[in-house]
């Protein structure tokens, strides 16, 4: 009989591949719109998607205690708020340049989440799991950039492309980790509904304070398409999967994991510019894929509060 808690990673590896199509594919057909406009209305569309199927287990959110509200207003607003602007930012800056600083800088997420993840969840590893997670974050830079220095020059928002990257990076290690802890009293599915729910909270008040809501008018036929694309694939699906998996390995474990995320942006690479990997960029595959699994092998110590 499988053990399924040795498949959680691999649904993490997979909600992360999903985020990789809605950056390359999705995303940038909602260039003219208002980042923030742009998360309240996906947030918006999957959480009223989900809110027929979770009435009856309203009467579960009694139990959470003021710790777990907390963590899912922390992740909220780091994850599905902060992180999701300025990562769309970033890449609408460097009009969405696979190969460049905004790549590169998301490779640091692990570092950050690691590291945080130690400090909030007093997650700790034996010192090869450290190994494995730099050969790892190794292997992703060598698929992505092979031997070459990352596109560095993508017009004069550079600077600001770098800001906000690093913004995101930080914001989703942080959500990663608020995750982890939010998930502790409650099952996968409700947080998935909960974490939708009170993003669009937060971004209905920041789009009324920044008066974008008169923006929606200028979304497009097409446009509302892709909103329901991303809903039904990048959006809810992935968090869903990505919570069974966070459910059951370490915070650590799953950023390492998330770094399958480049993995689909190369394959995009090739399917639509039909860029194909040189011998480089395969050796790093191999290297990343061999690490993650390596990572995934290994036994946290968890010391939680």
């Amino acid at each position: 009989m499988i053990d399924i808690n040795r498949l959680a990673p691999f649904y993490v590896i997979f909600a992360a591949s999903l985020w990789g199509v809605d950056g390359i594919i999705l995303r940038p057909a909602l260039y003219n719109l208002p980042v923030p406009l742009v998360v309240f209305i996906e947030s918006s569309i999957v959480a009223i998607l989900l809110t027929p199927f979770y009435r009856k287990q309203w009467l579960n959110i009694k139990n959470l205690q003021r710790k777990d509200w907390l963590a899912f207003i922390g992740v909220a607003a780091f994850g599905g708020a902060i992180g999701t602007m300025t990562i769309t930012k970033a890449l609408f800056y460097v009009n969405f340049v696979n190969l460049s600083i905004v790549i590169l800088i998301q490779k640091l997420q692990p570092v950050f989440a690691i590291l945080l993840a130690s400090i909030f969840l007093r997650e700790r590893f034996p010192a090869v799991f450290f190994f494995w997670a730099g050969i790892a974050v190794a292997g992703a830079y060598l698929m992505t950039f092979g031997i070459n220095l990352p596109n560095l020059n993508t017009g004069d928002k550079t600077a600001l492309a770098s800001l906000f990257a690093l913004f995101a990076a930080i914001s989703f290690a942080l959500s990663t980790v608020l995750s982890k802890r939010a998930l502790r009293n409650i099952d996968f599915e409700l947080a998935t509904y909960l974490r939708f729910s009170i993003t669009v909270i937060l971004m209905l008040i920041l789009v009324s304070f920044l008066g974008n809501l008169p923006d929606i008018i200028k979304v497009s036929k097409k446009q509302v398409l892709v909103f329901f694309l991303i809903a039904f694939t990048t959006g809810g699906p992935a968090i869903f999967l990505y919570y069974y998996g966070l459910k059951r390995i370490s915070a650590s474990v799953a950023t390492i994991c998330e770094l399958s995320f480049p993995v689909t942006a190369v394959v995009l690479e090739y399917a639509v510019r039909g860029n194909l990997l040189n011998a480089v960029q395969w050796i790093g595959v191999a290297i990343l894929f061999f690490a993650m699994v390596r990572v995934t092998r290994i036994k946290p110590i968890v010391h939680e509060k």
